[in-house]
C-alpha cells in the first residue's frame, strides 16, 4: 500500500517516497498545449502548490518523474526551458517594507538557481525583468513564470485597508512586468485564493485566462470521486462512503464537484475518523471582522444567488461576503442558469458539504453570535427523549449568552432575523440536518430540523420564529405553522413530526413564548 502524501507540495518528493499521486497531467498538458497565461483561484490546502511544481518540473524536463503518467508520451523531454518560480506560501507579511524584502529574497534565490545575475537588484520590477531577459538569453529558449500563492501577502491582511493597499502596490509592481515580458515568456501561471481585480492588481496583464469558472479544468485541483476510489481503494476499506461524499466532497467550479485533498489524506490517516480536518487548518476570524461591520442573516447562506459579475469582484474597497465565502471555499456553486436568452449566468452558492456547514456554524456561534461555547452533549439528549422542556431550556440559556456587542452595536438584534441567526448556527452546530427556509405551497418554513434515531425513527422539527412587543408571546408563531400547514410536505408515514414555535422579545434579549406540539394529522 502507498504512502499518504500528507503536507507533500513536490512531486520529487511524492514519487521518491512511493505515495499515492494522483494524475492531473491531462488537464497539464491541455494547458501548455492550448495557451500561454493562465489564472487560477482555489481555495487553501487544494493541491495548487503541488500543481506548480508538476509544471516546474515538467518545463525543465525531469523526465524521470513522469514515467507512467498521462502526458509522458505526449511531451518532448529533449527540450528544458528556464522556469522561474515565485511563491508567498510561507510566512506572514505585514508590511510594504517586508514584502519587498520578501521579493528581493525570492528573485536571489530564482537568480541562483538559474545562474544569472541582475544588476538592478534593490528595484524589484527592473530586477525580475532583466532576470526574465537574462535567462532567455543564457539558455536560448523563452522563460516560464510561475506564480503561487499570489494573493497571500492582500489575503493576510485583508481587514487592515492601509495595509492591504500597500501591498496590493507592489504586487502589482511586480506582475506588471509579465505582461511587458511577453517576446521573452512561453509560458505564465498564477494561482492563488481570491480572483482579485485584473485592474487593481494586475494593472496592464489583461492577457491572463482566466480558467476558475472553465468546466474543463473544474477538477484540476481536488479528487473526484472516482479519483478517491480508483487511488485510495485499499485506503478507505471498511469507510461508509455515502457518509464520506456528504461530509467531504462538494466543492465545484461549474465541473464535476471534487474532494479537499487535505481532508481526504487527514481523514485516513486519522481512522476514518469523520472531524473538519480542513476547516481546522486557518479559522475563518476575518469573517468575524467583516459581520461585525456588517451583519449578514446566515440562513441566507442556503441558498446565495450571485451574477457573474459578483462572482468575482472582489477588492479591498469592496469586499462582498459572499464572493469572499465563495473564494475562501466556505460556499460552492451549486447551480448556474441562464435567466434571459443571451444574458450573463447567475449561481446558487451553498455550502460544499457538512463539514463546513457545521464548522463554520459552530465558529461563528462561539466567536460572533455568543460570548461564550456552547454544551451540545444535553441538547443531543433532549431530542433523543423529546424532551421539549429540556430544549427549552437550553435554548434560552443559548440566548442569554448572546455577544453583548451584538445589542449594543447591532441593529439587526432588534429583528427577528437575528435570533433566527443564533438558531441556525446553534443547530447547524449539532452535525444534524439543518435547512433553513425550505419552501412549501404555502409558503417558507423558518428551519426545519431532521434526524433520524438509533432506533431507525425518522424525525423532523419546524421551527417558526417571531418578534413580539413587549414580554409576552401571543402565540402567532404556533398560529403560523398550523394556519400554512407547514408539516405538510413531511407526512409521508416514515417522519414523526414537531412544530415549535418561538417568540422573542428585542426588550427581554430572549424568547419569551416557547411552545411545541406533534403533528398527528
Amino acid at each position: 500500500m502507498k504512502k499518504l502524501p500528507i503536507g507533500v507540495s513536490t512531486l520529487a518528493k511524492i514519487m521518491a517516497d512511493d505515495c499515492v499521486y494522483v494524475d492531473k497531467t491531462a488537464y497539464v498538458h491541455e494547458l501548455v498545449t492550448n495557451g500561454s497565461y493562465y489564472f487560477l483561484s482555489r481555495p487553501r490546502r487544494f493541491g495548487k502548490s503541488l500543481l506548480v511544481d508538476t509544471l516546474h518540473q515538467l518545463f525543465a524536463g525531469n523526465e524521470a518523474l513522469f514515467r507512467g503518467l498521462h502526458i509522458h508520451p505526449h511531451w518532448d523531454w529533449a527540450v528544458q526551458y528556464p522556469v522561474i518560480s515565485i511563491s508567498f506560501a510561507g510566512g506572514v507579511l505585514e508590511s510594504r517594507e517586508a514584502l519587498e524584502r520578501r521579493i528581493q529574497q525570492i528573485l536571489e534565490l530564482n537568480q541562483e538557481q538559474l545562474g544569472v545575475s541582475c544588476r538592478h537588484k534593490e528595484d524589484s520590477a527592473a530586477c525580475f525583468g532583466e532576470l526574465i531577459r537574462n535567462a532567455k538569453a543564457k539558455y536560448g529558449r523563452n522563460v516560464v513564470v510561475l506564480v503561487d500563492e499570489y494573493d497571500k501577502p492582500l489575503l493576510d491582511n485583508i481587514t487592515k485597508p492601509a495595509i492591504a493597499a500597500e501591498m496590493r502596490n507592489g504586487l502589482r509592481n511586480l506582475y506588471s512586468v509579465i505582461k511587458g515580458q511577453d517576446a521573452n515568456i512561453r509560458f505564465a501561471f498564477l494561482t492563488g485564493v481570491s480572483k482579485f481585480s485584473k485592474v487593481s492588481l494586475f494593472s496592464g496583464l489583461n492577457n491572463l485566462n482566466d480558467i476558475t469558472l472553465d468546466v474543463r479544468y473544474s477538477a484540476l485541483c481536488g479528487y473526484t470521486q472516482t479519483e478517491l476510489e480508483r487511488h485510495f481503494g485499499e485506503h478507505l476499506q471498511g469507510a461508509d462512503m455515502p457518509l464520506v461524499q456528504r461530509w467531504y466532497n462538494g466543492y465545484n467550479w461549474l465541473g464535476e464537484s471534487v474532494y479537499n485533498p487535505f481532508d481526504m489524506l487527514l481523514f485516513i490517516d486519522g481512522g476514518k475518523e469523520f472531524l473538519p480536518y480542513w476547516f481546522e487548518t486557518a479559522t475563518p476570524s476575518f469573517l468575524v471582522d467583516i459581520l461585525r461591520k456588517r451583519p449578514f442573516h446566515l440562513p441566507d447562506l442556503e441558498a446565495v444567488r450571485m451574477d457573474y459579475k459578483a462572482l468575482g469582484d472582489f477588492d479591498i474597497e469592496r469586499i462582498h461576503l459572499e464572493t469572499l465565502l465563495f473564494q475562501t471555499g466556505y460556499l460552492t456553486i451549486k447551480d448556474k442558469k441562464l435567466p434571459f436568452v443571451g444574458g450573463l449566468p447567475e449561481y446558487t452558492l451553498s455550502y460544499p458539504n457538512n463539514e463546513v456547514r457545521y464548522s463554520l456554524m459552530s465558529y461563528l456561534l462561539e466567536h460572533y453570535l455568543t460570548d461564550e461555547r456552547h454544551e451540545r452533549g444535553s441538547v443531543y439528549d433532549a431530542f433523543l427523549a423529546n424532551d421539549f422542556a429540556a430544549l427549552e431550556r437550553r435554548f434560552r440559556a443559548l440566548f442569554d449568552g448572546i455577544a453583548h456587542q451584538n445589542h449594543t452595536k447591532n441593529t439587526l438584534a432588534a429583528y427577528e432575523g437575528y435570533y433566527a441567526s443564533v438558531m441556525y448556527a446553534f443547530l447547524c452546530s449539532l452535525s444534524l440536518e439543518t435547512r433553513a427556509e425550505e419552501s412549501s405551497s404555502k409558503g417558507r418554513v423558518d428551519m426545519a430540523l431532521r434526524f433520524t434515531l438509533p432506533d431507525g425513527q425518522k424525525q423532523v422539527i419546524i421551527f417558526e420564529f417571531k418578534m413580539v412587543k413587549g414580554t409576552e408571546g401571543d402565540g402567532s408563531a404556533m398560529r403560523q405553522i398550523k394556519e400554512k400547514d407547514y408539516a405538510a410536505p413531511y407526512r409521508d408515514g416514515q417522519h414523526r413530526i414537531f412544530l415549535v414555535g418561538m417568540e422573542f422579545s428585542a426588550e427581554v434579549r430572549n424568547f419569551v413564548r416557547f411552545e411545541w406540539e406533534e403533528d398527528c394529522s
